[in-house]
């Protein structure tokens, strides 16, 4: 896994382009379904957004 690619495409904590590799998909697409799943209210989207973060650091390093 190149983390330094992933890294440039980071942007607060850099979940959205970490999972948007780990998907094979456009990071755009992770961070508009994050906004959009945020706006409407869809469970907790920040929280989701940290276990991710957690998940990351410490089994994808």
């Amino acid at each position: 896994m190149d983390l330094n690619k992933t890294l440039e495409n980071a942007r607060i904590l850099g979940v959205c382009a970490w999972l948007s590799k780990q998907l094979k998909i456009d990071v755009k697409v992770v961070r508009i379904v994050f906004i959009v799943i945020t706006l409407v209210g869809f469970g907790s989207p920040i929280l989701l957004y940290l276990i991710l973060f957690v998940i990351k650091s410490l089994f994808f390093k």
